[in-house]
């Protein structure tokens, strides 16, 4: 026993100390890869990544450009430096989830962080490849290609803007341009050095003779190679053909590339827009659905009309999707938390539901369903039975005649009804019916709580009830819609059923007790039966010895 309870001990210190809750250890700073620091830091060393990406390559093959601004590369280049040992330091302390918590042990963290892959392209990246400058100059920038290294930095701020963004579809599709001109641009600065190894305008494949004014300058020479680069690597345009077998096997590389590469890409694009249409896609299919039943059934002209309003009114406003299929993949709390957000306001608006516990609130929110009503349509009449209590989030609700014209007064957004019907008070004059007419102006978008989900909610909440009662029963006697002598009548009825109830039960009670009984007598005639026999069997024994 001893030795478990050390070990268990044992067990949770170790693990108290893994994240960080050790009273002993001194506390260090830790980066949480959950929190907005942790990805602003990632913008932040996504910025020398690309830099070096983009430019160290442009700069080793156009020496202009490496030649006119030498002060301005290296200072750049050096800052990005800092922040690549500072994030060095970042991905030593930052840290993982090891049985649901944060480890924020600095030692641990380290240790984890030198047994993986990118430690070692991490140590590659910052490897101070500067000091062969001071033997061959500082304008031979293809020295620092080991920062590209670091590339993993890049692709993780992508992967996590991706998830961010509100607008996933167009991130992925500005991500995959911004790939294209990366590898547009690279291909475009191999072609220039290529030329340049050569000898410009050595042959009609390379670069054209930088003697000329027209392809001296800087801009030009860039353009020319990225468009070039361009039309072999999409292969939709005529370019000079090659002439020696290096030029042959550069172009074979390239188409080779573009083929490979650009198939990928352009099929991505195409399964992008494709999902981005999906929602329109699989809301039409429903459209062409009801379409082809209502034709076979031969509805009317006119209710199909209004049917592909509504459908056309469901799509405009955005409220076409299925909030219970969009959140079925969302855990219970969460589910529970958004619905809070959504609806509990619209809920403590409800006279009845204002002053309730909050527990019951929370379920009465999960149990709001919303529907959409079309111009004219009635959500309820006059004597029908009240099994749903109705909240207007949206759009405009008239009471009106019996002749469905004439209109008493007019509901908007945040007004209910029917909540008195669905509680059943005792001695109401209108039961549990309908006590007007209500029918909708326009599109109108409601919340409906049914009379069974309140009931069963308000199980577990007992004292809700009769509070929930109480407030109803208020609220019919302030408007003169309560009969007392209903309500004694039902009193008396109830202490009637109830004393049946308890004469029954103790008719039960009694048949039960003398089942008992004689379960027992017969129980006590066996044993001592029993006992008899034994006594008898001893008393042979003794006889015969």
């Amino acid at each position: 026993m001893g030795l478990v309870l050390n070990s268990t001990l044992s067990s949770l210190m170790k693990l108290t100390s893994h994240c960080g809750l050790s009273s002993t250890r001194k506390e260090v700073w830790i980066m949480d890869p959950a929190t907005d620091t942790y990805y602003n830091w990632l913008c932040t060393v996504s910025v020398p990544v690309f830099y070096n990406l983009m430019f160290l390559v442009a700069r080793a093959c156009f020496n202009e450009l490496q030649y006119a601004n030498s002060t301005l590369w290296m200072a750049l280049d050096y800052i990005s430096d800092v922040i690549y040992y500072v994030d060095t330091f970042v991905r030593a302390r930052t840290g993982f989830l090891e049985q649901g918590l944060l480890v924020k042990d600095a030692k641990i963290l380290k240790e984890k962080y030198m047994k993986t892959r990118q430690f070692k392209l991490d140590m590659m990246s910052i490897i101070p490849t500067d000091f062969v400058f001071l033997h061959i100059g500082i304008n031979n920038p293809e020295w620092r290609f080991n920062r590209l290294f670091r590339l993993a930095r890049l692709f993780e701020f992508f992967d996590r803007t991706e998830t961010r963004t509100n607008f996933p579809n167009i991130f992925r599709i500005a991500n995959l341009v911004l790939y294209i001109i990366i590898i547009i641009h690279w291909n475009a600065c191999l072609y220039f050095a290529v030329s340049k190894v050569l000898g410009f305008g050595s042959d009609t494949w390379v670069y054209p003779n930088i003697s000329n004014p027209v392809y001296a300058s800087l801009t030009r020479q860039y353009i020319y190679c990225f468009y070039w680069s361009t039309l072999t690597l999409t292969t939709i345009g005529e370019t000079p053909p090659p002439v020696r077998d290096i030029e042959y096997f550069f172009v074979v590389a390239d188409f080779l590339t573009g083929v490979l590469i650009f198939a990928t890409i352009v099929g991505n694009v195409g399964a992008m827009i494709s999902n981005m249409n999906a929602a329109r896609v699989e809301f039409q299919a429903k459209i062409d659905s009801i379409k082809q039943y209502m034709q076979f059934r031969k509805v009317t002209k006119d209710l199909e009309a209004r049917v592909v309003k509504w459908f056309d009114y469901l799509w405009t406003e955005g409220k076409s999707c299925d909030e219970k299929l969009v959140l079925k993949n969302l855990p219970d709390k969460l589910k529970a938390e958004i619905a809070i957000n959504v609806h509990l306001e619209t809920l403590r608006k409800v006279r009845i539901f204002q002053d309730c516990e909050a527990g019951l609130l929370v379920e009465l929110v999960l149990k709001l369903q919303p529907q959409v009503f079309s111009p004219g349509d009635y959500i309820c009449k006059k004597g029908d039975i009240g099994r749903e209590m109705y909240i207007i989030k949206e759009g405009k609700l008239a009471v009106v005649a019996d002749d469905g014209v004439t209109q008493f007064v007019v509901l908007s957004d945040g007004a209910y009804f029917g909540e008195i019907s669905i509680l059943g008070i005792k001695g109401s004059k209108a039961g549990n019916r309908r006590t007007a007419n209500i029918r909708s102006v326009g599109y109108s978008d409601l919340f409906a709580l049914s009379k069974d989900d309140l009931m069963e909610a308000l199980v577990e909440y007992p004292d809700a009830k009769y509070a929930l009662e109480d407030k109803g029963r208020a609220i019919l006697m302030k408007d003169n819609l309560i009969d007392e002598s209903l309500v004694a009548a039902v009193d008396a009825k109830d202490l009637e059923d109830k004393v049946n109830q308890i004469e029954g039960s103790v008719d039960v009670m009694t048949i039960k007790l003398q089942k008992l009984r004689n379960q027992y007598e017969s129980s006590q005639r066996k044993l001592n039966q029993r006992l008899t026999n034994l006594s008898n069997e001893v008393k042979s024994l003794r006889v015969d010895e």
